[in-house]
């Protein structure tokens, strides 16, 4: 019977044509099979020190990492691995972190390169990746390839997930220089083991493999692709083994929250556009924000106020810092101390009281202590129908209290006792919800090229009820495909609740719950235009403020 089968093997053309691509083995560099290399490489990892070896390169700083040239040995194998990565299926994948095209994962992948070098990978290189960490390598294979072209990016991150001991990237590029963007950004990190600042790129380079240990401070980035002609096209994935240790995760403090600023109404009558302290206009608003949780409201200030502060945040020396970490956000902070008389203006505008009574007026939140109550107006019905009962009972709470009192302070001789008694009016004090005080956090930011904002695990956990406030300067004509938009997702899922696109004087209002998050999308290199032969870079500013009830 199996001699029939092979018979039948050997009659038909395209079935040896498969079987000979199935058996297609991808040939590594010699480095990997030499002995010493071995051992010197292991030695070299274990003490945190710089090795190098013909194609091979160890560097410990700012994190372990290996570098090996010409991995796959055979010239011809490598192009027809490309070919064959080429025309696989690409999805778009796009979200706060990253956007790049990526295929499906590739362990069940047939094509013979493809197999070949997976084989190679997750078989002889994994024994060998494992003698030189002194740990054992699971063969679960974990690997996909990415196309990364103009404008597409990774933002920086760990790596950390349960299982992933080892990442890998093998280029499969043209000739590339560092201009061309897409380099492998590593990060310098703090105290806290939070990401700094980039400290080494490693530009990409046809049939090289870099790899590096994924551990607590294995932050890095695949920097913005800047070539609008080439294709950063690479395999990679994760060998998976035991995690290495991981301390708590750093907790950022939260900005400090303030109470309004005692400023009346006089600061909306000289700020803001008049058909919006139209009381019957407010009612209309709070309407369509009550349906759909979020409004944008256009020409918010008035023309000529709009127009000062929009001259004054280009013009004048303010003084900004860039904030981080990188792994959450980067973009720019306005010292207040530095900021112009007009601009001023605007920012206790958006922390007044008055402003306060204005956002419920638009929102039915209770950001004021005029603004009613819903409990208030629930109870409102009640209130008539069991005011009598309510009086009854509260009249024999008091008969009884004063009796128990009376007869403590019996007990006690006559001694007073002053504080110790809680009198009726105290008591019904301490049953009753106190109203909390509204509370604002607010930035002045300034936005370009590079820009952006991520979701990270702090503010999932700290999540709450919040009122965000955005108020645009200096985004005319400012296209969406440059990114600098801010995205509402809901938590743990990848569906898009709402896009807010930056709009010069349209304040916009989103109502979040707690399991609402946001982002700002980032920056692209679009945004960067030329003109009589210089870059210039586009730049908008906004107020950013969120309220809480």
């Amino acid at each position: 019977m199996s001699s029939k089968r092979l018979q039948e093997h050997s009659d038909n053309p395209e079935k040896r044509k498969r079987i000979k691509k199935r058996e297609e083995v991808a040939q590594l560099s010699v480095v990997v099979d030499d002995e010493e290399v071995k051992k010197a490489v292991k030695e070299a990892w274990a003490q945190g020190v710089h090795y190098s070896h013909e194609n091979l390169e160890l560097n410990c700083y700012p994190f372990p990492h290996c570098i090996i040239k010409d991995f796959i040995h055979s010239e011809a194998f490598t192009e027809n691995l490309q070919k064959e990565l080429l025309e696989l299926n690409f999805h778009e994948k796009s979200n706060d972190l990253y956007k790049f095209k990526q295929s499906d994962d590739l362990r069940e992948r047939t094509e013979s390169h493809i197999s070949g070098l997976r084989a190679a990978l997750f078989g002889r290189f994994r024994c060998w990746l494992g003698d030189v960490l002194g740990v054992e390598l699971e063969p679960t294979v974990d690997i996909s390839c990415a196309k990364y072209q103009y404008t597409d990016i990774l933002l920086c991150h760990d790596d950390e997930l349960e299982g992933r001991r080892v990442a890998f990237i093998l280029y499969l590029v043209p000739p590339w220089q560092s201009s061309d963007g897409g380099t492998l950004d590593l990060y310098a990190t703090d105290s806290h083991l939070q990401p700094k600042h980039i400290v080494k790129s490693l530009v990409p380079s046809w049939n090289t493999l870099v790899l590096f240990e994924v551990s607590p401070v294995s932050f890095h980035q695949v920097a913005e692709v800047l070539s609008e002609d080439k294709c950063r096209l690479s395999l990679s994935g994760w060998f998976h083994g035991p995690s290495l240790e991981r301390p708590s995760r750093h907790i950022e403090e939260p900005l400090p929250r303030s109470p309004h600023l005692p400023r009346d109404e006089t600061l909306l009558l000289e700020w803001v556009n008049p058909m919006y302290l139209d009381i019957s206009y407010q009612e209309q608003i709070q309407e369509e924000f009550e349906e759909s949780a979020e409004i944008q409201l256009k020409d918010f200030l008035k023309e000529e106020k709009f127009a000062e502060v929009s001259v004054a945040l280009r013009l004048h020396d303010i003084q900004w810092a860039r904030r981080g970490p990188p792994n959450n956000r980067s973009y720019e902070v306005a010292s207040l101390e530095s900021i112009p008389p007009c601009v001023s203006e605007c920012w206790e505008l958006l922390c007044s009281e008055a402003f306060f009574l204005l956002l419920s007026n638009f929102t039915g939140l209770r950001l004021h202590f005029l603004c009613p109550n819903d409990e208030d107006d629930d109870d409102e019905e009640d209130e008539d129908e069991d005011g009598e009962n309510e009086e009854k009972e509260e009249k024999e709470e008091e008969e009884e209290e004063v009796e128990e009192a009376e007869s403590q302070e019996s007990a006690r001789g006559g001694e007073a006792t002053g504080s110790a008694m809680e009198t009726p009016s105290t008591k019904k004090k301490t049953k009753a919800k106190e109203p909390s005080t509204p509370e604002y956090v607010g930035e002045l930011r300034r936005w370009t090229h590079g820009g952006y904002t991520l979701l990270h695990d702090g503010e999932a956990t700290r999540a709450e009820y919040a009122l965000d406030l955005i108020l645009p300067f200096g985004c005319s004509d400012w296209p969406s495909e440059f990114g600098g938009f801010t995205s509402y997702v809901a938590n743990e899922e990848d569906e898009e609740l709402l896009t807010v696109n930056p709009e010069d004087n349209c304040l916009a209002l989103v109502y979040r719950d707690k399991e609402t998050l946001k982002f700002v999308k980032h920056i692209n290199h679009k945004s960067s235009c030329q003109e009589n032969g210089n870059n210039l870079r586009r730049t908008f500013y906004d107020f950013s403020f969120v309220y809480y009830e």
